[in-house]
């Protein structure tokens, strides 16, 4: 099949949008859970920054739909902005079920350019959930909270899947119908925009953590108290291997982290055995 042609096209849309699954966050099974579950939920920190990437997530993609022509890829990218307004709902019915102190939610601002907004955030949101993939397993296997807590996030992973897979999909689609699509050319713009992904994820860390702490084998340690920075790679890689394994192999798939990271992974196997994460090792 043609990248950038109109069976391309339909075929990345069609399995986005066939792969959608209704239901309401209210009323999910939520399990009660005990007060040693509650207070390391309590102490992970990240909740509030999650809530309020996904508020912002929801309106960005809804209304940068609302500027496209009527079509298949309108009706796509609209039932992405659906899905990440209901990942802000699910987030914030378990913040109020298990009572996790929360700051007041800043208001959203809609972007002047939204397109170019929706392409930051798309590259962003690729950035973040390989490392999300690998760091989800590593707490599941600890089982550091009931199964059904997992159950029910795990279906919220593989929609964050289905949204890189669309969104790379797309993006080289954009690409290739305004003329650039020359490979080296799409590969330099990825790679930028990877940039400056990695700058905001880099500023946004900051921000929540003024002691500049970032994150470490502290906090890498609330899951597993034996985390290598190779452990952690290969999970990372095996999860979005699995995860990915989902796709039809005509429909391109995000490359530049799994490819990143397997050869970090194989370079650190020929260095001497490094500390865990909790002895003080950063990420």
């Amino acid at each position: 099949m043609k990248i950038g042609s109109v069976d391309h096209r339909e075929l990345f849309c069609r399995s986005f949008m066939e792969s959608y699954r209704e239901y309401e966050p209210e009323h999910l099974p939520w399990p009660d859970l005990d007060n040693a579950a509650l207070e390391l939920l309590r102490s992970i920190p990240f909740w509030g920054q999650a809530l309020n990437k996904e508020r912002q997530a929801g309106v960005i993609v809804s209304e940068y739909a609302k500027t496209l022509d009527s079509g298949i890829l309108q009706d796509a990218i609209a039932l992405q902005g659906k899905e990440e307004s209901r990942h802000a709902r699910l987030l914030k019915v378990f913040i109020e079920r298990y009572d996790i102190p929360m700051p007041a939610c800043p208001p959203i601002e809609i972007p002047a350019n939204l397109e170019q907004t929706f392409i930051e955030f798309g590259f962003e949101e690729c950035l973040d959930s390989f490392f999300a993939f690998g760091l989800f397993e590593i707490a599941r296997e600890a089982r550091v909270f009931p199964e059904q807590i997992f159950t029910i996030f795990d279906s919220i992973v593989d929609e964050e899947v289905r949204h890189i897979v669309f969104f790379v999909n797309w993006f080289t689609d954009l690409q290739i119908q305004r003329g650039d699509g020359f490979l080296p050319l799409r590969s330099a713009k990825t790679l930028w925009y990877y940039g400056r992904a990695l700058s905001s994820v880099i500023k946004a860390i900051g921000e929540s953590d003024p002691n500049g702490a970032g994150f470490t084998a502290s906090g890498a340690s609330v899951f597993s108290q034996d985390l290598t920075l190779e452990k952690f790679l290969k999970v990372c890689i095996q999860e979005n291997q699995r995860r990915m394994s989902k796709f039809d192999s005509r429909i391109l798939q995000p490359q530049l982290l799994p490819r990143l990271a397997t050869t970090a992974w194989n370079t650190l196997q020929l260095l001497p055995k490094r500390k865990a994460f909790g002895e003080g090792v950063r990420v």
